[in-house]
């Protein structure tokens, strides 16, 4: 039977080691052909979903379906995934050829068939010509994309990935990401990935799963959950943001005001929204990169004045920090080739933005 195309899904999964929880009642699905990133801190949970998805740790409750047919009691050998570990797990003692035709091995495949499927996949990550050398042989990048090649050589129904680019560099991490990018779309697999790192979770997420002391806390897209985040931590973990804390004022359709000392914040919402009772207390989010720095002269639906207190030349732009009298210390992303000014520490600046580029958030439980 083809199960490649079928949904993985769980259902309250959860995991407890004595009085830990480790996962508590997540519940998601995974179509056919996406691409999921399991996202959060060190202790968030991710890496045992991944392992309770293979079959390498059993939950406590709850359920791991495939389609229709539960595995959560089935053994890793049978579930016909394929894994990438973090330290990729080769086989030191063998040609990369070797390492790659070790799972048709364990799945007893006669020699023409595994050597032509040994080739596609090393040509599917382009390392053919690499065949007869050893894992010592190759670089961090090389050696990531033979584990990849092994994971896929038996055709699984899912590629589970353990943090596959944590080991290398900046530099190599990115250029790999984009290759894995591109695998996917064309292998036309589901994979599910596991990381702590938000640009990769960006960068090659169809959806991203945010986790959280164990429990699921928002998924969704991954532009989604960066412009509509629901609490202050998915704002916070995912990107950078500035918090605006103040009371409700002017609540009406379309927006409401939050004033914080002598600074009133506008707020639009979205149409169908409901705003938050008057008098009450509300916290905005807002993205670095959505504060422009006003010129002279230059008016913005809201507006605070300030001082740099510090800033950072990033290459494409700078980030500065703001001293506010009322908002407390903002940071700002400019691009550098629009900068209507020479950052100083010191300078008076005025600072704006609009009413919809900052969005409610709910202070974590």
């Amino acid at each position: 039977m083809d199960i490649s195309g079928q949904t993985l899904s769980l259902r309250g999964l959860t995991k407890r080691y004595g009085g830990f929880t480790a996962v508590d009642d997540v519940s998601l699905s995974v179509e056919r052909g996406q691409f999921l990133t399991l996202l959060g801190p060190s202790g968030s949970g991710k890496t045992t979903i991944l392992m309770c998805i293979a079959g390498f740790v059993a939950p406590c409750a709850g359920a791991v379906l495939l389609g229709d047919r539960d595995l959560t009691a089935l053994p890793p050998e049978r579930r016909d995934f394929g894994m990438v570990f973090q330290g990729y797990a080769l086989f030191p003692h063998m040609t990369i050829a070797e390492n790659v035709a070790f799972p048709l091995r364990v799945r007893r495949l006669g020699a023409a068939e595994r050597e032509a499927k040994v080739r596609a996949a090393l040509d599917l990550v382009q390392l053919e010509r690499f065949a007869d050398r050893k894992p010592s042989q190759l670089s961090g990048g090389q050696q990531q994309r033979v584990a990849l090649a092994r994971a896929l050589v038996f055709d699984p129904a899912l590629l589970l990935l353990d943090e596959p680019l944590s080991a290398l560099d900046k530099k190599l991490r990115a250029e790999l990401q984009e290759e894995l990018k591109a695998l996917h779309r064309r292998v036309g697999r589901t994979f599910i990935n596991v990381t702590h790192d938000q640009e990769e979770a960006l960068s090659l997420s169809d959806r991203i799963a945010i986790l959280n002391h164990g429990r699921l806390v928002q998924e969704g897209a991954p532009a989604a959950l960066y412009e509509q985040p629901r609490t202050r931590f998915v704002a916070d973990f995912l990107g950078k943001s500035n918090f605006l804390a103040g009371v409700v004022e002017g609540a009406a359709t379309g927006g409401f005001a939050i004033s914080a000392g002598a600074t009133r914040v506008i707020q639009a919402l979205p149409p169908g929204a409901v705003p938050p009772a008057q008098g009450s207390t509300a916290l905005l989010s807002l993205r670095p990169e959505k504060i422009a720095l006003l010129r002279d002269g230059e008016a913005a639906e809201n507006m605070v004045e300030g001082r740099i207190i510090a800033w950072s030349y990033l290459g494409a732009g700078f980030a500065l920090s703001v001293a506010t009298a009322d908002l407390g210390m903002l940071r700002v992303q400019l691009p550098a080739w629009d900068a209507p000014i020479a950052p100083e520490a010191g300078l008076a600046v005025r600072l704006g933005w609009r009413g919809t580029a900052s969005v409610p958030v709910e202070e974590d439980g």
